[in-house]
């Protein structure tokens, strides 16, 4: 049986039908082209398929998509606003932690949030923000820094 249900993804409502144990992950990569959100370990381990419910961070590869209907969804493709990249993923691309790149949608998904909780974390802080996301690169040093660069970017823009 599948159901129609509504997501707001990225600003944009989107109508969609979907069997009823259609994961987040599969309908927004398959069912909505938002080929962005990568789906690495499908166990809720690695995060590399966290996205944005109502502005918290949660796997979409153990979320329903029949769950989420009628709610608010931001992948990696919307966090970029109108002017160009988030301070987020320009401070990931300025401190080179953007590694091979299959991480770091989740990673991204999972900064802007803690971020926007804590906009001047410690070094343990962003360790422990950070914690729910594996990067098979083993680049953490890198994405530490980005998380503080991003904090700084965040702070001069606000």
């Amino acid at each position: 049986m599948e159901h129609e249900i509504t997501l707001v993804v990225n600003g944009a409502a989107r109508r969609v039908r979907v069997p009823a144990r259609r994961l987040l992950s599969d309908c927004l990569r398959h069912d909505l082209g938002l080929t962005g959100t990568h789906v690495g370990c499908e166990h809720g381990v690695c995060g590399c398929c966290t996205v944005l419910l109502d502005g918290e961070p949660v796997r979409s590869c153990l979320t329903f998509a029949v769950t989420v209907d009628g709610r608010d969804i931001t992948t990696v493709e919307g966090l970029a606003g109108p002017g160009g990249l988030s301070p987020v993923q320009r401070a990931f691309a300025e401190c080179h932690g953007l590694q091979c790149g299959f991480c770091t949608p989740g990673f991204l998904c999972t900064v802007t949030a803690f971020l926007e909780a804590n906009p001047a974390p410690t070094d343990e802080e962003v360790l422990e923000g950070i914690s729910g996301n594996l990067c098979r690169c083993t680049g953490y040093q890198n994405i530490v820094k980005a998380v503080h660069r991003a904090a700084e970017l965040l702070a001069e823009e606000a």
